[in-house]
């Protein structure tokens, strides 16, 4: 990890919302406003004519546009191969499209704070290797130096401590605070169990979905006024974009309101038809009952897993723009016996978070941190993290029970405290077998089709009528900074094979430039 000259910020790269963040002069992390002077930017990139992009237009500008142009939760899409949009003849990758979103909050905060070099780059737990990849490829196409990713719990978590001072304090008594983190973005959900003391903390525990967040709950709503609107006028709007776009506006708008309200009225247009209703909260809590089920199922298996009786928790630290609908607050005390606390900003705490841990690293790189007084650094240099692995990483293996079929055998389990270091013996599958070839995978699932492929490596040449069930050893290393590393050993002859996994998929650096330069071709504003 090399820094370089210019300012370092801490970035939420969000669903629907994205912010950017930095440690002021005086210790407080501080979202740096964008041009509109607001501290959240939509992620939404509309792609208008003569290679100008605008990033985070107003709804009603995106509603006149063609829906087209207009690419929305682009994050859900990050480490697809298959999803692109067509824009002037070009294929424009996930990556991509995150990385105008990230240039456009860097040129904005640049013009308050100066040139911007480092960054620390936020993920949901649950992005698995691919996704972190792409994550950090986004913010080197954006012109950034992506010192880091880290986990938005976990940023949170930093935020909250920080700003509760308890964080980096080595002034004051020891003590030890067991807290859940629930983060229900517009994209995602995670939820975390961590613990912390004034000089370190680390997690316990980690789930979550990156395909469940607030977009899913307007979703349900624009799915009941689609199908009360065909019930009325035998015409379906689902069969138009254009009107979708109306639609689900509409029903965020009404989504939004029914955290205050317990009645909204929601009209709706289609081909010169309307649709008026009135939506209770009750009945939008039914209606997406399910969604908010699989939150709590998961917040239970979070706290099963860590170990962690929900009445011994501290706190219950809500975090996301969707934590606002009334459900979530209820269904957590009925989970932790506790009302949650909305001491931390929903949609800020992420990206505060990310900046404290930029500015933890920054200070403990050699000659950086002299923006910083001496009393911040030291606070800073005193923090120690332990995370956690948010996927199993398993080896391909033929099934003894089943010779015809492959199993993924996990190595390391997931929300295994890193570093870590796992050996475990084999034995090769054939008689005079000349090689032997390891897969690297990462996921729970024991169908090795079901996990992501995440590298491999050969041991060749082994000794001539090497006997069916000969000893082999392999050992995989998860080190601090996400590297994975595999080893492996035919223990006869003493032959040794290993790889490294540095989010090695995704772009290669040719990729990376060439985006690049399509980046500085675009006005984005």
């Amino acid at each position: 990890m090399k820094f370089q000259d210019g300012q370092t910020v801490g970035i939420d790269l969000g669903t629907t919302f994205s912010a950017i963040a930095r440690l002021n002069d005086d210790g407080e992390p501080e979202i740096i406003p964008n041009a509109d002077n607001r501290t959240i930017t939509p992620s939404v990139v509309l792609l208008g004519e003569g290679g100008h992009v605008m990033v985070g237009p107003a709804p009603e500008r995106v509603a006149i546009e063609d829906p087209r142009n207009v690419v929305e939760a682009i994050k859900r899409q990050m480490g697809n191969k298959e999803y692109f949009v067509v824009y002037q003849g070009k294929k424009l990758t996930p990556e991509f499209i995150s990385a105008l979103i990230l240039k456009k909050l860097r040129q904005d905060a640049e013009k308050r704070i100066g040139p911007i070099a480092n960054a620390v780059v936020t993920v949901p737990y649950y992005f698995n290797d691919v996704r972190r990849k792409a994550t950090q490829d986004a913010g080197r196409v954006a012109g950034l130096n992506v010192v880091d990713i880290i986990n938005e719990p976990t940023a949170a978590t930093l935020a909250y401590a920080w700003q509760k001072g308890e964080l980096g304090r080595t002034d004051i008594d020891t003590f030890e605070k067991t807290i859940l983190v629930y983060d229900l973005g517009g994209g995602t959900f995670d939820v975390t169990v961590v613990r912390y003391t004034p000089t370190s903390f680390r997690v316990l525990a980690t789930d979550g979905d990156v395909m469940l967040g607030g977009l899913d709950w307007s979703q349900r709503l624009v799915d009941h006024l689609a199908e009360q609107f065909k019930r009325k006028h035998g015409d379906d709007p689902r069969e138009s974009p254009e009107s979708m776009r109306s639609f689900f506006q509409e029903c965020e708008d009404a989504k939004r309101a029914l955290s205050s309200k317990n009645q909204v009225p929601v009209t709706v247009y289609h081909r010169g038809k309307t649709l008026t209703v009135s939506l209770t909260r009750g009945d939008f809590e039914r209606m997406t009952a399910d969604l908010m089920q699989r939150t709590r199922d998961t917040t239970e298996l979070v706290l099963h897993q860590a170990s962690v009786d929900p009445k011994g928790l501290d706190e219950v630290v809500l975090i996301g723009g969707s934590t606002f609908m009334p459900v979530v607050e209820k269904t957590l005390k009925e989970v932790c016996g506790r009302t949650p606390s909305r001491e931390m900003e929903p949609e800020a705490a992420v990206a505060q978070g990310a900046a404290i841990h930029a500015a933890i690293l920054e200070a403990k790189h050699s000659g950086t941190g002299s923006r910083l007084g001496a009393a911040v650094r030291k606070r800073l240099e005193s923090i120690r993290a332990v995370d956690v692995n948010s996927h199993s990483l398993g080896v391909k293996l033929t099934d003894p029970q089943d010779r015809t079929r492959k199993v993924n055998h996990i190595m390391i389990p997931r929300n295994t405290a890193i570093p870590i270091e796992k050996t475990q013996r084999f034995v090769t599958t054939s008689d005079n077998q000349q090689r032997i070839h390891v897969y690297i995978l990462e996921g729970e699932a024991s169908d090795p089709n079901a996990c992501t492929p995440i590298g491999d490596f050969q041991i060749v040449d082994l000794p001539p009528n090497l006997p069916k069930g000969s000893p082999v050893e392999v050992t995989y290393r998860y080190d601090a900074n996400g590297r994975i590393h595999a080893i492996a050993r035919e223990l006869t002859a003493n032959k040794a094979a290993a790889t490294q996994v540095v989010r090695d998929m995704g772009l290669d650096s040719k990729g990376v430039a060439d985006f690049e330069t399509l980046a500085q071709q675009y006005t984005v504003d």
